[in-house]
C-alpha cells in the first residue's frame, strides 16, 4: 500500500489521521494479510517546494525523503503500541534509526508476519512515493497494490474543482496515461503495467475500505490491462 500517512492543514502529523490509518491497518492484519506499506512525507515537505525555498531541487527531495522517515517512525511506533509488530526499512542508510533496506530480508520479515514500512522512497531524487511504491510492491512479489488516498477513486476531472467529475470504477493503464489522469504518476503506472501489477486507488480514511478491498469488494478505482 502507498501513499503518505498522515497530514492535516495546520499540523504535519494529524493524530486523529494517524489513528484512522492505523485501526485500517490493523484490520488488515487481522485477516493475515501481507503487508508492506510505503509511505510519503509530502506532508511534511515536497521537493517541489524546494523552487521556492530557493533550494536545489535534488536537496529538496532528500529533505523530502527525510519527511517519510519521521511519518514511518511515527506510524512503527503507533503500530507497535496496538501490538502489531512492524519494521521500518530505508532506501538510505540511517543507522540506527533504521535498517537499510535489501529485498531478500524484507521478504523474510513478511515471511514472519511482520508489517514492513518502507521509507525514504527509491532512494533516489526525482521519483515519487508513488514510483517507489511499484517497485516495492513487484520486488516483493505483491499480488496488488493500493494507493491509500484521500479521495474515493480515480476521476476525469479534479472532483474539488468539478463536483459533477465521473468517477471511474475500472481503468486501463493506457487509459491512466493517455488521459493523464495524474491520479498515479506515469512512470508508476509504467512499471506497474510491464508486471501486471493492479493497482486500487481508493479512500483510506473510509472506516473499513482497507478491509473492504482485500475481502474482494468493489471500492474505489482498479487500474489494470
Amino acid at each position: 500500500m502507498g501513499g503518505e500517512v498522515f497530514s492535516g492543514k495546520e499540523k504535519a502529523i494529524e493524530k486523529e489521521s494517524l489513528e484512522s490509518i492505523a485501526t485500517e491497518i490493523e484490520d488488515a492484519v487481522s485477516l493475515g494479510t501481507v503487508l508492506g506499506i510505503v509511505v510519503g512525507g509530502g506532508n511534511i515537505f515536497r521537493g517541489q517546494n524546494a523552487v521556492a525555498l530557493g533550494i536545489d531541487r535534488v536537496t529538496g527531495d532528500y529533505i523530502g525523503m527525510l519527511g517519510t522517515m519521521i511519518d514511518a517512525l511515527v506510524l512503527q511506533d503507533h503500530l507497535g503500541q496496538r501490538g502489531i509488530s512492524a519494521r521500518v526499512m530505508t532506501a538510505i542508510d540511517m543507522t540506527p534509526i533504521s535498517e537499510r533496506y535489501v529485498k531478500n530480508r524484507a521478504m523474510s520479515y513478511l515471511d514472519q508476519g511482520e508489517v514492513l514500512i518502507f521509507s525514504c522512497g527509491t532512494g533516489n531524487p526525482y521519483f515519487t512515493t508513488d514510483t517507489a511504491a511499484s517497485l516495492r510492491a513487484i520486488e516483493m512479489e505483491a499480488e496488488l497494490l493500493l494507493k491509500g488516498t484521500k479521495v474515493d477513486g480515480v476521476y476525469e476531472e479534479d472532483p474539488l474543482i468539478n463536483p459533477q467529475a465521473k468517477r471511474f470504477g475500472r481503468l486501463s493503464y493506457l487509459d491512466v496515461l493517455n488521459r493523464n489522469l495524474g491520479i498515479i504518476d506515469a512512470t508508476a503506472v509504467t512499471l506497474c503495467m510491464e508486471h501486471q501489477l493492479p493497482v486500487i486507488v481508493f479512500d483510506i480514511y473510509e472506516r473499513g475500505n482497507l478491509k473492504r478491498v482485500l475481502l474482494g469488494e468493489e471500492v474505489g478505482t482498479t487500474i489494470t490491462k
